[in-house]
C-alpha cells in the first residue's frame, strides 16, 4: 500500500473520489441502507455534471439497485437500474461488524456487477481504517481505498 494522496475535511474526500471517478462509464455504490445511503449521494454530487450513470445497491443486494438522481434538492435516490458497472465503490459501512456482512459474499458481487466491463475499478471509501480493520484488505481487490477520520467537537455557548 502507498499513500499517493493526502487530503482534509469533506471536501479533501470528495476531490478524492471525483479524481478516482473521472473516466468511469457507470458507478454503483453499495453500502448499508440507511447508514450508507447519504454518503452515496453525498459522493454522487460531485460527479453530477459528469457523463456517469450512478447507482446505489443496498447491503448485496444487487436485484434492488436504484439509480441516484440529480433533483432540485440534491441527489436522491431514483428508480431502479440495471446493477452492471464498471466502477464499483463499496462504502465502509458495510465492513462494520455489526452489519455481519461476509467478505464473501461482497466478493462474489463484485464480480457479477462488473462482468463483461473493459476497465473495472474497486474503490473502497470508509471512515478510520473499517476495510483495514475488519481484514477486507487482500480478500476484496481494492484499486483504491479513500479512509478518512472525523472528528466532532460539541460547544456549548
Amino acid at each position: 500500500m502507498e499513500v499517493i494522496k493526502t487530503a482534509s475535511g469533506i471536501g479533501g474526500l470528495l476531490t478524492s473520489f471525483r479524481e478516482l471517478a473521472k473516466d468511469s462509464k457507470k458507478v454503483m455504490f453499495i453500502g448499508t441502507t440507511g447508514f450508507c445511503t447519504p454518503f452515496a449521494e453525498l459522493m454522487a454530487y460531485v460527479i453530477r455534471d459528469a457523463p456517469i450513470e450512478v447507482g446505489f445497491i443496498p447491503d448485496i443486494r444487487h436485484h434492488e439497485a436504484k439509480a441516484i438522481i440529480s433533483t432540485p434538492n440534491g441527489m436522491q435516490i431514483g428508480d431502479d437500474i440495471d446493477h452492471h458497472a464498471d466502477t464499483v465503490v463499496l462504502l465502509g459501512g458495510l465492513a462494520m461488524p455489526k452489519m455481519k456482512i461476509d467478505v464473501e459474499n461482497i466478493k462474489e458481487n463484485l464480480e457479477d456487477i462488473l462482468e463483461g466491463a473493459e476497465n473495472r475499478l474497486v474503490i473502497g471509501i470508509c471512515f478510520q481504517s473499517m476495510f483495514e480493520t475488519q481484514c477486507w484488505i487482500g480478500p476484496i481487490d481494492f484499486d483504491y481505498i479513500i479512509d478518512s477520520d472525523l472528528s466532532a467537537s460539541t460547544i456549548k455557548l
